[in-house]
């Protein structure tokens, strides 16, 4: 028999109503709230980056293949180029790679009869993957497709939407501006949606419609286009994928991904990351400070059973172990009930959505948990590993504890 451990089991599990045992339940308790923040804040970061990450990918795809162009924003219009069977022959042969489709941007001016707003118009092809954009989808539907000629609708943004007080099915003028100085080419064109992503940049300044349109009003030829949309199977290979899809290019193509086409948002995501490290340091010291001041306190009241043991003879190893092992219950008893709590907290919020967010703000209507099996063995570990390893230090005091006094003590 384990001497120490059927001590500490006694001591931690005993029904006496004395003050140590309420600074073991406080201590738990504490140990409770620190597990459950570190893992509900590891999970609303994973949530945060993932989802304003997958808007971003819906949006625009994983991957880009055009022509170079040195300095070109994603905001900004292409420079046409051809369609190019070698080029969609190694997108589509390389390994990871989901679907590919053309697309094509340029600036426009949407026009009413009381006002005006420049956009930039997003050209893309029937066989646009539109279910992947289903959860920004406001009002109405995405723009239908004929078999010849192209679409006369257009989706467009809440906000673009409202500052040309439009709704579904209403008319608007679209004007290409010309580059040759020539006067603006216009159509009219109906209102088949209205979208929002929560992405200020992309609300404010895109319209989706046929890319087919673009070709007609801009004087490119039918096999011209902007470039490739790419989307990846799994979104943590993107840069796999997109170094394999660059290396077998031809001259004068690129393949970029889209966090090096925007890096300001991932960049953004990313610094969160940061924020993490620093609840779990703050969490994880709030956690072994309860813990060394609940065993401190213990020590302190155990300390006739310490002078009996000793005068028994019991070594100071062996009594330093029966309070490691209470603290080591006290964790754990911390630990279970803390992931059952955040697992409870994770289902709540993604079920009923009761923390709010504002959209403009962090691009997200509500806080988005994603909990992870990582997240909780790294919490556990960590919390259980630190704990019992600080926890050497308060034993020390076991060291001093002389028999014939402590057997006194009251």
């Amino acid at each position: 028999m384990n001497l120490s451990a059927f001590i500490a089991r006694r001591i931690a599990f005993s029904g006496d109503k004395s003050f140590g045992r309420f600074i073991i339940r406080l201590a738990t308790a504490a140990t409770i709230l620190s597990v459950t923040v570190m893992i509900a804040a590891m999970a609303i970061t994973k949530g945060f980056q993932y989802t304003i990450s997958q808007k971003i990918f819906s949006f625009w795809g994983h991957i880009r293949v055009q022509h170079y162009e040195a300095g070109k924003m994603l905001s900004a219009e292409e420079t046409p180029i051809s369609r190019n069977d070698t080029v969609l022959n190694v997108i589509r042969s390389t390994p990871g790679v989901r679907s590919v489709n053309s697309f094509a941007t340029k600036n426009a001016i949407l026009k009413t009869s009381e006002t005006i707003e420049g956009v930039l118009f997003k050209g893309v092809e029937k066989d646009f993957p539109f279910a992947r954009l289903n959860t920004f989808l406001k009002e109405g539907r995405w723009a239908q497709y004929p078999d010849s000629g192209y679409s006369n609708e257009i989706v467009l943004s809440a906000y673009t939407a409202g500052q040309l007080n439009l709704q579904v099915n209403d008319p608007v003028y679209i004007y290409f501006i010309q580059g040759n100085g020539a006067a603006p080419r216009a159509r009219k064109l109906t209102v088949s949606g209205i979208y929002k992503t929560g992405i200020e940049e992309y609300d404010k300044y895109v319209a989706i419609g046929d890319l087919r349109l673009i070709q007609r009003l801009n004087d490119w030829q039918a096999n011209e286009i902007g470039g490739y949309e790419i989307y990846v199977n799994d979104y943590h290979d993107i840069a796999k994928v997109d170094d394999a899809i660059f290396n077998r290019l031809p001259v004068k193509w690129t393949s970029r991904s889209i966090q090096d086409i925007n890096p300001n948002i991932f960049d953004w995501l990313n610094l969160q990351d940061t924020t993490i490290i620093l609840v779990l340091i703050i969490m994880t010291i709030v956690a072994v400070l309860n813990l060394i001041t609940c065993l401190i306190i213990l020590v302190l009241e155990r300390t006739r059973m310490i002078g009996v043991l000793k005068a028994l003879g019991a070594r100071d190893g062996t009594i330093q172990k029966v309070f490691l092992y209470q603290g080591g219950l006290i964790t754990l008893a911390g630990i279970i009930p803390g992931n059952l709590l955040a697992l409870l907290l994770c289902w709540l919020q993604q079920r009923y959505g009761f923390i709010r967010l504002k959209e403009e703000m962090y691009y997200i209507s509500k806080v988005e948990m994603k909990p992870e099996w990582w997240h909780f063995a790294l919490v556990d570990a960590i919390t259980f590993v630190v704990c019992m390893l600080v926890l050497i230090i308060p034993t020390l005091i076991v060291r001093r504890i002389q028999p014939v006094k402590a057997i006194a003590f009251r």
